[in-house]
């Protein structure tokens, strides 16, 4: 459990690492960070093993779309498990969405998973892999399915912003094989998350991009509660009840109850003319996206920075060249007048608090 446990700490320090640096490098660098750190002290791993990880993490990376990158994970995992399967969390329950290596795979597709059984809820407890025996795992998908050869499973949490969305589910097969990887499998599984968040972000990108932003390239953003591209809002399960949305669910939250809810929010834009209205919305949407990605790329500088109130002396070139695009595209339209780059600096990176930014930070 120990070394379990330390392989996932590492790999999530690597990806984050990696992620900062952007992504046109990702996979290589990942890859070679992360086999640097998981392979064992007393040897190396198989020739070839890291291009084989590098094979894999570039298939799932050649995904476009949220459906693509998933089926490209399960595609992977054949190469490091005997048997593998996604479980969707919908409304605190686990269905089926794909299997790999299943003798009846249709079955696998809508399987309502036992999330109160050992290991399942051990992974959404804690939200890192679990390790576990046959025992731990649900009944009824054991008797099911079939148990496997070697008394091993394993449960990786796929995670999207602050949520777990999805639950792998991995083991050695049932042929005797007994072919069962958890750091290769962990790997991929993080690579995933990070990868359906970029599809995400650069779908949410194209939606948000003024008309007339011309030829100019787009920062990728990210999104917020509210506009997140959720990878599986397609699948719906007959057997599960369809949940609110969690722009609803704010909503009520924040008017603090539902007959709060029902009163209209206040248009800041109300008096202005239509076109006025949209260039200063267009404005803030674009400084909230420029602002989240900061953040996205920079998370560890952006804890260091509240907690020594110094982020804009940590953040200042990130800052200070998302400013000049901001300015690039609204600093000559009705718009400026709003500083809305500044509001969104102090609202998403200072949590509203300007005193986190420092002393050096200009308004």
């Amino acid at each position: 459990m120990a070394e379990k446990s330390r392989t996932g700490k590492v790999v999530e320090k690597v990806v984050s690492q990696v992620l900062e640096n952007h992504l046109p490098q990702l996979q290589q660098e990942l890859v070679q960070r992360v086999l640097e750190e998981v392979q064992p002290k007393n040897g190396q791993p198989h020739d070839g093993y890291g291009e084989d990880l590098l094979k894999v993490v570039s298939l799932i990376h050649g995904g476009t779309t949220q459906k693509e990158i998933l089926r490209a994970l399960l595609e992977s995992t054949e190469h490091y498990c005997g048997r593998a399967a996604l479980f969707v969390m919908k409304g605190g329950s686990a269905n089926g969405w794909q299997g790999r290596a299943f003798d009846n795979l249709d079955d696998v597709k809508d399987f309502a998973l036992d999330v109160s059984a050992t290991a399942p809820s051990q992974a959404l407890q804690t939200r890192t892999a679990v390790n576990g025996h046959i025992a731990d795992m649900d009944p009824k998908f054991i008797s099911q399915f079939g148990a496997p050869s070697e008394d091993q499973v394993l449960l990786l949490p796929l995670h999207l912003k602050d949520k777990v969305a999805a639950l792998v589910y991995a083991d050695g097969g049932t042929d005797g094989s007994s072919k069962m990887d958890a750091a290769a499998l962990e790997l991929l599984v993080v690579v995933t998350s990070g990868w359906l968040e970029v599809a995400s972000l650069r779908k949410q990108a194209a939606k948000e991009a003024p008309a007339d932003a011309g030829d100019e390239a787009a920062p990728v953003p990210v999104q917020t509660v509210s506009s997140y591209s959720d990878p599986f809002a397609a699948h719906a399960p007959k057997h599960v009840a369809a949940a609110p949305s969690e722009a609803a669910e704010a909503v009520v939250a924040a008017a603090g109850g539902m007959a709060a809810a029902a009163a209209p929010a206040k248009d800041a834009f109300a008096q202005m003319s239509p076109e006025d209205a949209d260039m200063h919305r267009k404005a803030q949407r674009f400084a909230r996206l420029l602002t989240d990605e900061i953040k996205l790329y920079n998370q560890a500088k952006v804890a260091e920075g509240r907690k020594h109130k110094d982020l804009y002396d940590r953040l200042k070139e990130d800052i200070e060249k998302s400013r000049m695009t901001y300015v690039k595209r609204y600093g000559n339209t009705v718009a400026a007048s709003g500083d809305y780059f500044n509001s969104e600096i102090i609202r998403s990176l200072a949590e509203d608090d300007v005193s986190l930014m420092g002393p050096n930070f200009r308004r």
